[in-house]
């Protein structure tokens, strides 16, 4: 799923090439994907991109003030062309969502993976009214430490599920919020309001760094390099069974039902495995 960086890397990339284009059109692949009726998408139409901002992991293409807002979720992601293909779209054969098109003849896909279909974009007058938007926690990047602290204080949540939980911090998903922990040197379990006051200085200083880092990476980089930066960049997420490049131990997994977390042992947990429920079923 794209993050914070990359999200935020797509809004550059798109600030850069549709700002002060005119909308030629917009072709649905997957009607379910449209999760609003009023204004209606073909509103967009003739009308001039004036301005491209992310809300989280939201992107939001302000078209004259009708905002086209899309979510990429989990599988999906944008494509874009120099020169998009004039060929209609048919709904539900192929894995094109969402094609806009734009007065030069460029243009982006919005594409999505697996069975599994969670991509949504919203056509409306002030992004507010996208209810995922509406409920978001503050950016990460804008919190000062005593307002982390004070985020943190008292919950009874693994830190793991707070730093996923978009409502508590807006962008960070399961990718970063496994590095920032490795950054930081604390198990994906520890509850937050347990931390103590250098625990958490030194959880907000992995996140803004970890942040910060992946964010420079993205810069300038195209849509289609976007992912491939993503990936170079992650000590521990992604790479289970690889070394550890801070203390030289495996990287371990712990598998759910529709993710996983990667995390060091040595860097993280004092050497302690953390039980794997399902691998644990596999083996008996």
């Amino acid at each position: 799923m794209p993050e914070l960086p990359e999200v935020q890397g797509l809004v550059d990339f798109l600030s850069s090439r549709i700002v002060d284009h005119a909308v030629a059109g917009v072709e649905l692949g997957s009607f379910s994907v449209l999760k609003t009726y009023d204004p209606p998408v073909t509103a967009l139409s003739g009308l001039m991109v004036t301005s491209v901002a992310r809300h989280g992991k939201f992107i939001d293409i302000d078209v004259d003030g009708i905002h086209f807002v899309f979510h990429l979720s989990r599988a999906g992601w944008l494509r874009w062309s120099e020169s998009l293909s004039n060929t209609v779209l048919r709904p539900g054969k192929s894995p094109i969502a969402v094609r806009m098109r734009f007065d030069d003849g460029s243009g982006f896909d919005l594409t999505e993976a697996g069975t599994q279909k969670r991509l949504a974009a919203y056509v409306v007058r002030a992004p507010s009214e996208v209810p995922g938007i509406a409920s978001l926690g503050p950016e990460p990047l804008s919190l000062t430490e005593p307002d982390f602290a004070a985020l943190l204080a008292g919950r009874r949540t693994q830190i793991k599920g707070l730093l996923r939980d978009q409502s508590v911090i807006a962008g960070v998903g399961n990718a970063y919020s496994d590095e920032v922990l490795h950054t930081a040197k604390l198990s994906p379990y520890a509850v937050a309001g347990s931390l103590t006051e250098e625990e958490v200085s030194r959880l907000y200083l992995a996140l803004r760094a970890t942040l910060e880092t992946a964010i420079a990476a993205s810069e300038g980089k195209p849509a289609k390099d976007l992912k491939d930066a993503k990936r170079a960049g992650m000590q521990v997420h992604g790479r289970t069974g690889e070394i550890c490049p801070v203390c030289g131990d495996t990287v371990r997994e712990v598998s759910f039902a529709d993710r996983s977390m990667q995390y060091c042992p040595t860097c993280q947990t004092g050497g302690k495995i953390l039980a794997d429920r399902r691998m644990s079923r596999l083996l008996k």
